[in-house]
């Protein structure tokens, strides 16, 4: 069930994305109020708006239920899995010591083992 409504949601939101795109903008309604044609559409003169607009009001509607449910199934699956249950680690096994680089009294080194020039220069 989970995946037929996620199948759904998807494809709700395709189309829904797809209608969204068609639909004219406030600013694209001046150039039909002169006559561009717009009484030869398949809608009629008074365009697709009304329709694109519930259409997408509705695809809306189903894009909000099916997204209430698939975070129902969410909730349901992880309360049965115990999403907090943390199997236990394996104790970590000790670490060897690494090994200590030999330094020698005489070499001349800073404070973090890198060379100091010479004092003078």
């Amino acid at each position: 069930m989970e995946t037929l409504v996620l199948v759904v949601h998807v494809l709700v939101a395709v189309v829904m994305i797809g209608l969204i795109l068609l639909q004219q903008g406030k600013g694209a309604e001046a150039g039909a109020s002169f006559g561009a044609g717009a009484s030869g559409t398949v809608f009629g003169s008074a365009g697709s708006a009304g329709f694109l607009v519930k259409f997408t009001a509705a695809l809306a509607l189903v894009f909000f239920l099916t997204s209430l449910g698939l975070a129902v199934y969410a909730k349901k699956a992880s309360v049965a899995a115990g999403a907090l249950d943390v199997a236990p680690a394996a104790p970590a096994a000790p670490q060897p010591a690494l090994p200590s680089l030999p330094t020698s009294p005489a070499s001349s080194s800073g404070s973090m083992g890198l060379p100091v020039a010479p004092a003078g220069q």
